[in-house]
């Protein structure tokens, strides 16, 4: 059966959504969406209504993009707030470890660990242990009597989380699991290296800057910090006393991140009511190297507060991060060894994607692990998607498989 998977992010700024499939183990982009959001701050949903009806338009053109109808999906939602906790569980086991030996274990890790204000997240597994065999990452097919596991759950405060689902749910979406955006941006740049090594991963969003510690690929800590990309937005607009529509699109598409890479030369001509005022690349690249610098620098700070382990690597994310020589700045800030994250996906290479792309290969991870081939499309909506002409769809035959509740994934 073929794998297709979607995962959706309500962002303050924008909504995504990304629609990929896994053949051969490698993901294919089937769609993408980058759409206006609104009734969000900082991850948060203020206006069901508003944010209902961003979800919507998003979807709707997902839904055009495939000639299908979008149910299932994978939610990402900011670690605002969160939790983490160590948790270890026991089950026998009859001869050989199975993929749902491997959901009773984490199931019987969990008993007792979610307070009742909160809500779980992810329960990922640090290893496990077959008859005294240890630090095995994957125990399928091994011979035993007694499987256990020790895991970090991580929760969330059931308010905010069940307004993100509850938004869902009003646009005709079901969430059939959810995963942290920080947990997404890590499976996104994760290699051999980084599974062994602590390090941090930083995403600049829309009006906030997210910090997560991981160990061994396991987030560990985490910090949000209220300054983000739409602050660079004012600062251009309160300097140049223009538009924040124009100083956007002028961070975009004209400054670059640290002044010294400007071309002295370049300049751009706003209109603004009667008059024109002209901006130099190298005036603006000011504005916002400085602001890039602080919310760097405050990143380095939160980093240090979080642990007091080596930080063997540091990787960059968000849509801020794509500016021009970013690169170059988050070098001078961090040293080398830090970098900005790269996504190599065809049809999806941008940062603001970073998330969403990695929270569906962490739920297609998840599901290895439990021993399930699981897809979020029928077969019929398979033979649509390889046949781009055909637009016609019978909607009853939409998501013919049944899941479980995201929880019992």
């Amino acid at each position: 059966m073929s794998q297709v998977y979607t995962g959706i992010e309500l962002g303050t700024d924008s909504i995504k959504i990304v629609v990929l499939e896994k053949l051969h183990d490698k993901f294919h982009v089937l769609a993408s969406v980058h759409s206006p959001s609104d009734g969000i701050s900082k991850g948060q949903v203020l206006d069901i209504k508003k944010c209902v009806s961003s979800v919507r338009l998003a979807l709707k053109k997902a839904n055009d993009m495939l000639g299908i109808k979008i149910v299932k999906v994978i939610a990402v939602v900011p670690p605002n707030g969160c939790s983490f906790d160590i948790a270890v569980g026991s089950v026998e086991i009859l001869d050989r470890v199975t993929g749902e030996d491997v959901n009773r274990v984490v199931k019987d890790a969990l008993v007792g660990k979610i307070r009742e204000e909160e809500e779980l997240v992810t329960a990922i597994p640090i290893n496990f242990t077959v008859d005294g065999e240890e630090n095995i990452k994957d125990p399928k097919d091994k011979n035993g009597s007694l499987l256990e596991t020790k895991l970090v759950v991580s929760t969330l405060p059931k308010e905010p989380l069940y307004r993100i689902l509850e938004v869902l749910r009003l646009s005709g979406l079901e969430a059939i699991d959810v995963a942290f955006t920080s947990t997404g941006d890590y499976y996104t740049v994760r290699n051999n290296r980084l599974q062994n090594e602590v390090g941090a991963i930083i995403n600049i969003g829309e009006d906030s800057t997210n910090v997560s510690v991981f160990n061994k690929g396991i987030q560990i800590k985490n910090a949000m910090i209220p300054i983000g990309s739409h602050n660079v937005d004012r600062d251009i607009t309160y300097i140049f006393k223009i538009k924040e529509e124009d100083s956007r699109r002028l961070k975009e598409q004209f400054a670059v991140s640290m002044q010294v890479y400007a071309d002295s030369n370049d300049t751009v001509t706003i209109p603004i009511g009667e008059e024109k005022k002209e901006i130099s690349q190298v005036g603006i690249s000011k504005v916002v190297e400085a602001r890039l610098e602080e919310i760097l620098n405050l990143a380095k700070k939160e980093i240090k507060n979080l642990t007091n382990r080596e930080i063997r690597y540091i990787i960059v994310t968000g849509g801020l991060s794509e500016l021009a020589g970013f690169q170059y700045l988050v070098e001078s800030c961090f040293g080398a060894s830090a970098k900005v994250c790269n996504i190599s996906t065809m049809g999806l290479r941008h940062n603001r994607y970073s998330s969403v792309i990695g929270a569906v290969q962490y739920f297609d991870d998840k599901m290895s692990l439990r021993g399930k081939n699981v897809s979020m499309i029928s077969e019929s909506d398979v033979q649509v998607l390889m046949s781009p002409d055909d637009k016609t769809i019978n909607n009853d035959n939409i998501i013919s498989k049944v899941f479980g509740h995201f929880f019992d994934n």
